[in-house]
């Protein structure tokens, strides 16, 4: 046992070098998955929670997105993993006394599971030839493709979606996308594929133009990309500026 809590360390360590070494950006995410019947309390609470912060001025940030399946993501960029450590609402807590615990006692009520993990900016996987931006001006409509995979299939699906990269560069497509993949917390690998549109429509409209760009060569290089995947979800989302916070300066 001794042994293999050594051998766990070691590896803990090691990912924390490799990912500090490759100097990609790191998101705390905090996620919670709403019951549909408590959300509009949810949000009620949420937006009474951000006002508190704004009033205390906390020394935090976060990016807020809703997705289908009534979950909101709380995305909040991290220089290192020693940030975790932080308490940036302490303050906020002494001086709202019980008030703070009675919001988070609401918050309680609208969901069955919620919880925190790690994911990380993977830049070489990233199609955005103009500069990598988590938000574009205008475009707060999300597509999100959750693209699984297992130990075995890891080197495979990179490098099958760098194939992916490859095409879009070569064609010169506009259909811009991020890569995040899984770092810590979270059981299951996988990566996370975000595409910007105005809304619903602009984002069909986009998809189209693309497939006609990239012509049949498209069908063979995704398919490489589904043979190393164990699972695939595609979920449609917001980005929630009403829900979102950053500091005053």
């Amino acid at each position: 046992m001794k042994t293999l809590r050594n051998i766990s360390t070691f590896l803990f360590v090691l990912c924390i070098i490799v990912f500090t070494a490759q100097a990609q950006q790191l998101y705390q995410v905090h996620q919670d998955n709403v019951n549909p019947s408590m959300m509009a309390e949810y949000e009620k609470v949420a937006k009474e929670f951000n006002e508190a912060c704004k009033t205390h001025n906390v020394q935090t940030q976060w990016l807020a997105t809703n997705m289908d399946g009534f979950r909101y993501l709380y995305v909040t960029p991290i220089e290192n993993f020693a940030q975790l450590d932080e308490r940036p609402f302490a303050d906020m807590a002494k001086a709202m006394g019980d008030k703070f615990g009675d919001i988070f006692d609401r918050y309680d009520k609208c969901y069955d599971s919620h919880g925190s993990y790690i994911i990380v900016l993977d830049e070489d996987l990233t199609y955005m030839p103009e500069g990598i931006s988590q938000t574009q001006e205008g475009q707060d409509y999300r597509n999100y493709y959750f693209i699984h995979y297992t130990p075995e299939n890891a080197k495979g699906l990179k490098s099958a979606m760098k194939g992916v990269k490859d095409m879009f560069a070569s064609k010169g497509s506009k259909n811009y996308y991020r890569v995040y993949r899984t770092a810590f917390g979270s059981m299951d690998s996988y990566y996370l594929v975000a595409m910007s549109s105005k809304d619903e429509i602009d984002s069909a409209q986009k998809s189209k133009a693309n497939q006609e760009l990239l012509g049949p060569e498209r069908f063979e290089v995704f398919d490489k990309v589904l043979k190393h995947a164990s699972k695939m979800q595609e979920v449609t989302g917001q980005i929630r500026r009403d829900l979102s916070y950053s500091p005053k300066m």
